[in-house]
């Protein structure tokens, strides 16, 4: 399966979160977020980020999906070829899926890629970006304006996407979460796209499928993350 360099790309660590807000992070979850919500963004390193060069990859004749995230995309902490895009082509081989994922990316960082995403041409995008916005503390409508400019260009390109949506620890204040949990599903119905509500859902809970850093799944929750995306595509894959 071919992988976007990120080399290519903006760095910034990542985490991500727990959907399920009937319970709490764990306290080493807690620990290693960064900031809180009444805290002002810590800001990014900057670095350039050329759009990298056309791949002979490119030329492969089948339908394209390119899983476009940050971290749980790229597959942080795992060994080559176990991240969830590179199991989504073992399961899918009628398909090229290619894994343009960012570890620490944020919302704006994807616009910064949204053009080398759209030159590949995908039929299917997976959108998976917002977490480390919310664990910033960036504005909620910085958020919202950017998610919705990445799914109005990956629309007008003709790709179908597949929305992947988060939510925050409940310190960052009631208010904030309020509006941010909001985020997704107002997203998915103005741009009428599936949502997948959480990626780690069944996994993020089970300290037996995370990584000891309790914020990315280890290889075995990254089989179930490969599973609920590959059940969550069925309908896009259909309409091929």
């Amino acid at each position: 399966m071919e992988r976007l360099s990120p080399s290519t790309l903006t760095p910034i660590h990542t985490a991500t979160i727990d959907i399920a807000v009937r319970t709490c992070f764990p306290s080493l979850l807690l620990a290693l977020l960064i900031g809180c919500a009444n805290q002002e963004p810590a800001p990014a390193p900057p670095i350039e980020a050329p759009v990298p060069a056309p791949s002979a990859a490119q030329n492969d004749a089948r339908p394209l999906i390119v899983a476009f995230g940050d971290s749980l995309t790229a597959g942080f902490g795992l060994d080559t070829g176990q991240s969830f895009p590179d199991l989504l082509q073992k399961e899918l081989p009628a398909w090229h899926v290619v894994n343009a994922g960012v570890s620490g990316d944020t919302t704006s960082g994807g616009l910064e890629r949204l053009a080398s995403v759209v030159a590949r041409k995908p039929a299917i995008v997976i959108l998976e970006l917002g977490a480390n916005d919310g664990l910033r503390g960036i504005p909620v409508a910085t958020t919202h304006r950017n998610l919705d400019e990445l799914l109005t260009g990956l629309k007008q390109s003709g790709a179908k996407v597949l929305l992947v949506g988060i939510t925050l620890p409940r310190n960052y204040g009631a208010a904030y979460i309020r509006d941010f949990d909001r985020l997704y599903p107002e997203l998915a119905r103005k741009h009428a796209v599936p949502l997948l509500p959480f990626l780690l859902e069944g996994v993020a809970l089970d300290p037996g499928l995370m990584q000891p850093d309790a914020l990315h799944p280890n290889a075995a929750g990254t089989r179930i993350v490969a599973a609920t995306v590959r059940k969550a595509l069925t309908p896009l894959l259909a309409g091929k």
